[in-house]
């Protein structure tokens, strides 16, 4: 059966227990397992290599995002790190955004500091920097669309062909959109990285990270590198992942309909200098987000007209938006980015990825929206009563 996603997710794994016929699939947690005789392992040896209850995840996050197979990690740097280590030897090239997620920025930055790889970070949206970067010919280019946290989309596709054409392995950073709304490898990535601490777990308790890839080479080349330097996930964190994978559709779609609502109040908002969110025609790379993704996603950030003072008493005013890193919950986070995800960049690099010191990221949980915005509008009351 040509099954869609919302099924594919409720469905993964089920009665597929032949001992006693659990509905759910029963959790693993087995760290070894005996050989049938000498020289004789059975398909699960040890868990580090591979575990019954992680298999399961792999394969439905790999059917949602059309992968012929993936690895599961024990968080989303690992998943990336994977990746680049497995894939990148000393000179090597890796083209990087320059406006990605700090954590990424921080990885890629130290490894070239240390010699591992060389990494160069470009506005992606540049198509004369593109084409430049390629002309080095990189063995690698990583793609976080939309990224973090600016919300900028870049033409996935075009640049997945600008990647064959020199055969460079295109890396697709899906964390922000998951398989809900957007599918890189049909548009033409070879490997789709996901922090599923995020969205795919959305209960803000479990690390994790995926790696899906539609060629099974790739999948054997990193199930290998995942087995010899550990990274990857535990089972009991793999049961809770399938656990929230079966309602990872319907909470996208809450999350996001609450986005677009605050976004409209935002615009209403004489505090709020400047909005990012992929439904917005201004936003860098609309005309792209329309193409490729099937939504808009429930990540916006805003830039506060007003300075650090102003923006401290809106965070503290703030009741049902926490003041945290990471996104996706099913709780409203608001973070500010130059002091909390991004404070590794340096101030140079932030500023030239256009991350001001006052930008505030929002990831927008499946509360009640009207009391979200409720929320958000006595918040800008107070700083407004403080100027």
């Amino acid at each position: 059966m040509d099954l869609k996603k919302a099924t594919i997710a409720v469905h993964s794994g089920l009665n597929n227990d032949i001992q006693y016929g659990c509905v759910s699939p029963p959790i693993y947690l087995s760290s070894t397992y005996n050989f049938i005789g000498f020289n004789e392992p059975r398909f699960h040896d040890y868990s580090r290599r591979s575990n019954p209850t992680r298999d399961i995840v792999q394969k439905a996050l790999s059917d949602l995002e059309g992968g012929v197979g993936s690895v599961l990690t024990n968080t989303g740097m690992s998943a990336i790190h994977l990746v680049t280590m497995s894939f990148l030897k000393p000179g090597d090239l890796l083209i990087a955004p320059h406006d990605c997620y700090g954590g990424s920025y921080r990885l890629f930055q130290s490894m070239h500091n240390n010699n591992l790889y060389k990494v160069k970070f470009i506005n992606q949206s540049n198509l004369l920097e593109l084409q430049a970067a390629f002309n080095e010919k990189p063995r690698l280019i990583f793609i976080e669309s939309p990224s973090n946290p600016l919300l900028r989309v870049v033409n996935i596709s075009m640049i997945c062909e600008l990647a064959h054409k020199t055969e460079t392995i295109s890396v697709v950073d899906n964390t922000f959109m998951t398989p809900a709304l957007q599918n890189p490898i049909y548009l033409g990535a070879d490997i789709i990285v996901h922090s599923c601490t995020k969205y795919i777990n959305g209960h803000s308790d479990v690390l994790a990270g995926i790696v899906i890839s539609k060629d099974p080479t790739l999948i054997d080349h990193l199930s290998w590198w995942a087995n010899n330097i550990g990274v990857t996930a535990a089972a009991f964190d793999s049961y809770l992942l399938l656990r929230s994978i079966r309602t990872l559709l319907p909470r996208i779609d809450i999350a996001q309909n609450n986005a677009l609502a605050i976004v409209d109040y935002l615009k209403q908002q004489k505090l709020v200098k400047k909005i990012y969110h992929p439904s917005l025609v201004e936003n860098i790379g609309y005309k792209y987000a329309v193409k490729q993704q099937k939504g808009f996603g429930a990540i916006l950030s805003m830039e506060i007209d007003g300075n650090k003072e102003i923006l401290k008493t809106f965070l503290k005013s703030l009741k049902l938006f926490t003041l945290a890193e990471s996104l996706g919950g099913v709780e409203s986070l608001i973070c500010h980015a130059a002091s909390m995800t991004h404070a590794s960049m340096s101030y140079e690099a932030r500023n030239r990825a256009g991350i001001s010191d006052m930008l505030l990221r929002i990831s927008v949980g499946i509360e009640d929206k009207q009391d979200l915005i409720s929320d958000l509008d006595s918040a800008f009351k107070i700083a407004s009563d403080n100027i």
